[in-house]
């Protein structure tokens, strides 16, 4: 079932999430409806807060990529409870974009690699390091379970730039192929 997506100034976008344990209510459905979700709207990441859960949840499907990125060719997971260890190497600068903010893209530094411990659907624990655009994905999806969302991360002269653009979101005035759900749309 496809979930709407929870638009730019919604409160729970900006909440921290808690952990949950492998008994959490109906999972298996969630997961399978945020993967349902985010490919209806060709997104490659979608966070539990996205859709309105407070929960460390985030998924990534970024096979799309696989034609130029061969790290992606395969690259499909779930992330449960995750926390970030460990950043390193020089940060770089690309595009970035969201479901939650559509329309927007932005330039947005991000460590090139990271070390990530996390449990998948069944639960089984993980320490892993990644790199390159597999990094950037999962640090983007990472920070909705703090609340941070990738505008968080412009200088303040861009945000500005682009705050009417924010309002119009927040309030509706978007074109968009899948479900939203406006904070302040009347």
């Amino acid at each position: 079932m496809k979930l709407p997506v929870y638009a730019y100034g919604t409160p729970e976008l900006r909440k921290v999430t808690k952990d949950i344990e492998s008994d959490y209510p109906d999972l298996e459905q969630l997961i399978s409806d945020m993967f349902e979700t985010m490919h209806s709207a060709e997104g490659v990441g979608l966070a539990a807060p996205q859709v309105g859960k407070l929960i460390r949840l985030f998924l990534v499907d970024a096979r799309i990529y696989g034609e130029d990125y061969e790290d992606l060719k395969d690259f499909k997971k779930v992330f449960i409870n995750a926390r970030i260890l460990e950043k390193w190497s020089d940060e770089v600068l690309e595009t970035e974009g969201c479901l939650s903010i559509p329309k927007i893209h932005e330039d947005v530094y991000r460590s090139d690699s990271i070390r990530i411990k996390y449990m998948d659907e069944d639960f089984t624990e993980h320490e892993v390091v990644f790199e390159g655009m597999a990094a950037r994905i999962i640090q983007h999806e990472y920070d909705h379970l703090g609340g941070i969302l990738f505008t968080d991360k412009l200088s303040p002269l861009k945000r500005r730039l682009i705050r009417g653009k924010l309002k119009d979101i927040s309030i509706g005035k978007v074109n968009v192929d899948y479900k939203m759900i406006f904070p302040k749309k009347k």
